[in-house]
């Protein structure tokens, strides 16, 4: 049985296991699964300006909104990269976006934390397009689809016929390695009870696709075997980073 309660109810959970260990209840595990305090930027917990603890349902809607002026920003320095951009999104479209984004920030910010630590919140640094956030990697899984989408690659096909991997560059073989490790932070997310060992899985995949994206050319790639080896490996990342986001309740999108 497990009870997540903030730490300053440690005491309480300490006497109240104890009672039931006194009760006969001894053939079950308790444990407190406690976790620290949210921080506003002055380092004292989150207030608002009144004083009062923000509630969640306004935190949220702000994520929403600091998502959708973040997105306006990166669409417009993308654009002046000469980069691919998502052109003539509905307002539905935008909307979902804006919310799979700001809420996956806010989650992703509290389950990157050691559970026990405290953490100052910060939307900068929740909705930064690197780093260790969810907005990096919902564009890395955005990435990959644009490459499919490029290529006019069918990935059902690819995955019913997967072809023979060719790792011929150092990148490559990082990232295969790094897809292996799936399980193992998985089972120790579990085992530690900290949902930080899958978004550092996360964040470490991440980091490797981007030096394959950088290094290693998926669509031009010099001949046709080692070009379905990289789609392969393409499409692995973007399966994992979509299921390690959705352990966390976290949406990925296909355009960003």
């Amino acid at each position: 049985m497990l009870y997540v309660v903030d730490f300053r109810q440690s005491q309480h959970f300490r006497n109240l296991f104890e009672a039931a260990r006194r009760w006969g209840y001894d053939q079950v595990a308790l444990e407190h699964v406690s976790f620290g305090s949210v921080l506003g930027e002055d380092g004292k917990p989150l207030k608002t300006r009144e004083g009062e603890p923000v509630p969640l349902a306004d935190l949220l809607d702000e994520a929403v909104r600091q998502a959708g002026q973040a997105y306006e920003e990166s669409v417009r320095q993308r654009r002046e990269a000469g980069m691919e951009v998502p052109d003539h999104l509905s307002p539905e479209e935008r909307q979902s976006l804006n919310e799979a984004v700001g809420l996956g920030a806010v989650k992703y910010a509290d389950f990157c934390q050691n559970r026990t630590s405290d953490y100052k919140f910060s939307w900068a640094k929740m909705l930064a397009m690197n780093g260790n956030t969810a907005t990096y990697m919902q564009y890395a899984n955005a990435r990959i689809h644009a490459i499919f989408r490029k290529g006019k690659v069918d990935v059902e096909t690819l995955r019913r016929e997967p072809p023979t991997p060719v790792i011929s560059h150092p990148t490559e073989r990082a990232l295969a390695l790094d897809l292996l490790h799936l399980s193992e932070a998985v089972e120790a997310a579990e085992k530690e009870l900290q949902p930080s060992a899958i978004t550092s899985y996360l964040w470490n995949l991440s980091k490797s696709f981007s030096g394959v994206f950088q290094e290693c050319p998926v669509l031009q790639a010099e001949t046709p075997e080692l070009r379905q080896s990289r789609l392969m490996l393409c499409d692995l990342t973007a399966r994992v980073l979509q299921l390690g986001l959705s352990l966390l309740g976290i949406r990925t999108v296909e355009r960003m």
